[in-house]
């Protein structure tokens, strides 16, 4: 069974890190387009951040960078992102996701009718 697991999400201070995990079975990660995607409510699924199917190049939205890292342990098949100085905005149910033969950018404009999705981790940022 495909499947792939989002976890680390939770609650934090403004200012604060989290660091998520995705752990894929059924299939390897390698040589798949990966990344997260958000969703705060009332707003459309945002890709925060996504790396391309030949692992050469990373996309950072605007809304992560400087302050969000992806990384990926392809022994371990898992998806990570470090979140830092977190803000009330970046709360939203963060979801990873895989797809075959994208580039970082499209990757992180893939529908969700494409490709395999997680469940999602809730993410809340609050004093």
């Amino acid at each position: 069974q495909l499947q792939l697991v989002e976890s680390g999400g939770g609650l934090v201070q403004p200012g604060g890190s989290l660091r998520l995990s995705c752990a894929a079975s059924g299939f390897a990660l390698r040589g798949y387009a990966i990344g997260w995607f958000r969703q705060a409510p009332g707003k459309e699924r945002e890709g925060v951040s996504c790396i391309s199917s030949t692992s050469d190049n990373t996309y950072y939205a605007d809304s992560g960078k400087g302050r969000f890292t992806l990384s990926r342990d392809y022994d371990k098949n898992t998806l990570y992102l470090q979140m830092n100085s977190l803000q009330p905005e970046d709360t939203a149910v963060y979801y990873c996701a895989a797809r075959r033969f994208a580039t970082a950018p499209n990757m992180c404009r893939t529908s969700p009718t494409l490709g395999y999705w997680g469940q999602g981790t809730q993410v809340t940022v609050s004093s």
